[in-house]
């Protein structure tokens, strides 16, 4: 068995379990010790040269354990070769040079205050020597799916593939939503076949590696859902062509303003922390919460994790559960087909007790409150949900049973509040209304919210939530009636028409109060637009909006796109939505859109109302029509120019690229602010925040977090944790 087994650690404060929801915690970050810098900071700077002269736009990392939690910070070179390096707190660090065309440099020890550094810089003495430092997504970029010309698939008496793959675009759609999903594909850990001398042929190697560890079932049923054999025989060629010496195309360095970067990186959890994604702020006034510490969920561990980065220190926090704990769901897997190669039989997700709360998403209210989806009771759904109450939702819509439900975490008063709902909640998202709703994804039929300003003043968390279903106004009679047609029944035409209406990411809108949710599939996937009415649920109706996809005869092939995933809005009320499965991100303008509802209205009646922006990097091998090698988790609007680039600017997960993208929407062209230590950095959502409106580029910037599930996939290995990344952007490199 490759690798070593490591018990887990557990840190933070003991916790005091109050009677009820409300669960107080003896920890705080709101006192004088916990906010004192940890020594003063300075600077660092000087010039790298190699034997090919200055090198320009390559990284300069700096690396320490002296402090509280391990701390790096990173810059890029300027034209000339020269940086430096601002804000480093006092400490001895391990300082390197990093670049594409390099290999690493010594690493030498040096302490802020030093301005005349000359760091020597390494040409890699081979192409496959640099190759080791490029992005997976440029490795994922050799992989060669079937051909155009094999789609749709006949099966396995046929050719190979499933008959559910009706496109090369819908293979693309089912390799990046199922495997890049969860993996960085193309960084070492994958792109290097573990134990491949133990079995007869790669085919085989791969067989067995997608059925090991705790998500085993989960990749094992993946592969067979593209048609099996020919999932493992491409994935197998990808490896062996590797394996033989095949390289990537080389990815271009920093170039521009990308090398007015400033990153700094917090180690946060443990050794296997899942830390899904993170929040800094309130989204609708990012200086909510300025200077204060910084926010993830770990899943399947159930703690929310927290990074003081004034303090540079790191704490966990186990959220709780209502009834016994060992009543609550498991979302994670219990079995193993095949051990894992780095935990063995151990189950590092979801199993003690104490885990069950699996959060997923947080984001900051008004007041600084930590909101989280999280579970704290088990799945059925008391009696007032369901057939019979007389909640307004419940009797327009009964709901039986729910997945995760809600909490928030209130530093102020050092305490867990914990509500049930009857609706699912995935992602959330604040409404601009003075009720402060906040809205759910995650809900499969519905869309449901929490009224968090009713909630406060009454503590009823029945009277202050509720829930739509996806009702379209199909008919086109101007509202959305029951009864219905239901989905898989014969459509009445005189009917309105329910469909899904809970999504994967979700936004209300600011101009007109609409919430907006993604759908990344059934191919090619969908937004959903609810509208509320004057008396939801009642006046509930929703539109849907495909991309244009690429089995409509009716669209340009390379005007194509699929699988909305992120989705936000900017202040005009367009929304953008990374499109995951083809490499895009999207605008989506509603008001040209000649049709919104009625019996045309779909789905891919509006492709007018879509722009889509390829994102940077390779395609993948043979691959002509929209498919990106990289792909995007999730993406945000920096609505308030909390990075420096001005307002509404779209910025979307490089998931498999080590990066961030912005979108110039103006010029359509992107700045692409790259992680380079450690590699697969995988991102899945992020953040920005004003930390002092006065203070220039130092007091503003985006977050995001290594939010990977297999963090033991990062450079470095087994024992690697999670890092939180503070990116800002200086007016040049020199900038201090």
């Amino acid at each position: 068995m490759s690798g070593s087994v490591r018990p887990r650690a557990r840190f933070g404060p003991r916790m005091v379990v109050a009677a009820g929801m409300v669960i107080l915690v003896g920890w705080s970050l709101s006192g004088v010790g916990a906010r004192q810098a940890q020594g003063t900071s300075g600077v660092l700077g000087g010039t790298v040269e190699s034997a090919a002269g200055p090198e320009a736009g390559v990284w300069v990392i700096a690396e320490t354990d002296e402090l509280q939690t391990k701390f790096v910070k990173i810059v890029v070179t300027d034209d000339s070769g020269r940086f430096l390096m601002p804000d480093l707190p006092q400490a001895t660090y391990d300082v390197w040079v990093r670049g594409y065309g390099l290999v690493d440099s010594e690493k030498v020890q040096l302490s802020p205050g030093q301005e005349e550094v000359r760091l020597r810089g390494v040409v890699a003495p081979t192409p496959a020597a640099a190759a080791e430092f490029y992005p997976g997504n440029y490795w994922y970029s050799l992989i060669e799916p079937p051909p155009k010309s094999d789609f749709p698939g006949t099966g396995p008496d046929g050719n190979g593939i499933s008959t559910s793959m009706t496109s090369q675009a819908a293979w693309i759609d089912g390799m990046k939503q199922g495997c890049q999903l969860c993996h960085q594909l193309g960084n070492t850990h994958t792109r290097v076949v573990q134990q491949r001398d133990d079995f007869d042929s790669t085919v085989a190697a791969w067989d067995h590696r997608v059925q090991t560890g705790q998500r085993g079932d989960s990749m094992n049923s993946r592969m067979t859902r593209f048609g099996r054999q020919r999932a493992l025989e491409m994935f197998s060629d990808w490896t062996d062509r590797i394996a033989a010496g095949e390289l990537p195309p080389s990815p271009p360095r920093p170039h521009g303003v990308e090398r007015n970067v400033v990153l700094t990186l917090w180690d946060w959890g443990t050794d296997d922390a899942f830390i899904h994604d993170e929040a800094v702020t309130d989204k609708r006034n990012p200086t909510v919460n300025a200077n204060g510490p910084t926010y993830g969920v770990s899943a399947g561990h159930g703690t929310l994790v927290v990074v003081d980065p004034v303090a540079n220190s790191a704490t966990e926090l186990t959220i709780p559960v209502r009834p016994d704990p060992s009543t609550m769901p498991t979302r994670f897997p219990q079995r193993q087909l095949q051990p894992s190669y780095y935990w063995g039989d151990e189950l590092p997700w979801g199993v003690e007790p104490t885990q069950r709360a699996d959060p997923h998403n947080p984001m900051l209210d008004s007041q600084g409150r930590v909101w989280m989806t999280s579970a704290v009771r088990d799945r059925n759904n008391p009696d007032w949900c369901q057939e019979g109450s007389d909640h307004p939702s419940a009797k327009n819509y009964p709901l039986a049973r729910t997945g995760r439900q809600a909490s928030y975490y209130d530093p102020a008063r050092e305490r867990f509040v914990l509500i049930s709902t009857c609706f699912g909640t995935h992602h959330l998202q604040f409404a601009e209304d003075e009720d402060e709703t906040l809205y759910f994804s995650g809900g499969g039929d519905v869309i449901g919210w929490i009224k968090t300003r009713v909630y406060d003043e009454t503590g009823d968390e029945q009277f202050s939530q509720g829930w739509c279903p996806g009702v379209m106004d199909s008919n086109g009679d101007g509202q959305a009636t029951k009864p219905w047609n239901e989905p898989g029944e014969p459509v009445d035409p005189s009917r309105d028409t329910r469909v899904r209406a809970g999504g994967y990411g979700i936004i209300p809108n600011p101009t007109d109060d609409s919430i907006w949710a993604s759908q990344t599939g059934p191919f090619p996937g969908k937004l959903v637009r609810l509208e509320l009415g004057d008396n939801p649920p009642e006046t509930c109706k929703v539109e849907v909006y495909e991309p244009p996809s690429i089995e409509n005869p009716n669209v340009d092939p390379a005007k194509t796109g699929h699988a909305p995933r992120g989705i936000d809005v900017d202040r005009n009320g367009i929304i953008w939505t990374a499109l995951s499965g083809s490499g895009h991100m999207a605008s989506f303008d509603r008001s040209k859109c000649a049709i919104t509802n009625g019996p045309e209205a779909t789905g891919q009646h509006c492709p007018e109302g879509w722009t889509l922006y390829a994102t940077p990097g390779p395609q993948m091998t043979g691959v002509t029509d929209p498919g990106s090698a990289d792909f995007h988790y999730f993406s945000w609007v920096d609505q308030f120019n909390t990075l420096g680039l001005g307002d509404n600017i779209p910025i979307v997960n490089g998931s498999g690229s080590d990066a961030l993208h912005a979108l110039m929407p103006d010029t359509g062209e992107w700045v692409t602010l790259r992680v380079p230590y450690p590699m697969a950095f995988f991102s899945r959502g992020l953040d920005g925040r004003i930390d002092d409106p006065d203070a220039g580029w130092r007091g503003r910037g985006l977050w995001a977090n290594y939010g990977t599930n297999y963090v033991w996939h990062t450079e470095g290995g087994f024992g690697t944790k999670s890092k939180m990344v503070h990116f800002q952007l200086r007016p040049d490199p020199l900038a201090r």
